[in-house]
């Protein structure tokens, strides 16, 4: 019996044994300006990264590579999966306000609340990506052995394909959900932020 390894690998703008998915994370960020809410807003239309997917420019954004190593073994009468291992390496790309300090204290809270959610939103997006990770690991590892190499190649991309699929559909589904619901969590945050700072200032 002969055993052999073959990778691939998929980029994704925005992308051992079962469930042992590997999730790596690095950040990196864009300065924007501004002094009002008005000029921060623009700033982020101007400097934000573009998103390959919609060729706008975000807030913030991650980039994600999904990375599948299989190890399969082989007989002259068939070919078969024996080990499956999927990673992920996101990089978070995040706006750094470098006008702080000239600007007023509700410009600051207000900034406060939206650089929250928009790291929270991207640590999400990664979630997404560990989630889809997972199946692809699950399904791949249960694919039958096929009649030779080739022919097993071929379920694999199939199957890929189509978890990857999935993958996508779940992300753009995660971004048209908080783009409707974004006012009213903005709102939310804000009264919260606004009460831990009252009940702040009670205690002392």
């Amino acid at each position: 019996m002969r055993r052999s390894v073959f990778a691939l690998t998929i980029l994704l703008a925005g992308t051992a044994t079962l469930a042992a998915q590997t999730v790596s994370r690095s950040y990196s960020y864009f300065s924007i300006g501004g002094r009002t809410l008005e000029e921060i807003d623009g700033e982020l239309a101007r400097r934000g990264p573009q998103v390959q997917s919609t060729g706008q420019r975000h807030p913030g954004a991650t980039r994600m590579k999904f990375s599948t190593k299989l190890t399969h073994a082989s007989t002259d009468r068939w070919c078969a999966i024996d080990k499956v291992k999927v990673s992920v390496s996101a990089r978070i790309i995040l706006p750094r306000w470098v006008q702080r300090r000239r600007a007023d204290g509700d410009t600051r809270l207000i900034w406060d609340t939206l650089s929250a959610d928009i790291k929270r939103h991207e640590e999400f997006h990664v979630q997404i990506a560990k989630r889809h990770a997972r199946e692809l690991e699950q399904r791949l590892g249960r694919i039958d052995r096929r009649r030779d190499c080739a022919a097993l190649k071929e379920k694999v991309d199939r199957v890929t394909a189509y978890v990857m699929q999935k993958h996508d559909q779940a992300q753009e589904r995660f971004d048209r959900v908080e783009g409707k619901t974004f006012e009213d969590r903005m709102m939310r945050l804000l009264t919260y932020r606004l009460q831990q700072i009252e009940k702040g200032r009670l205690s002392k």
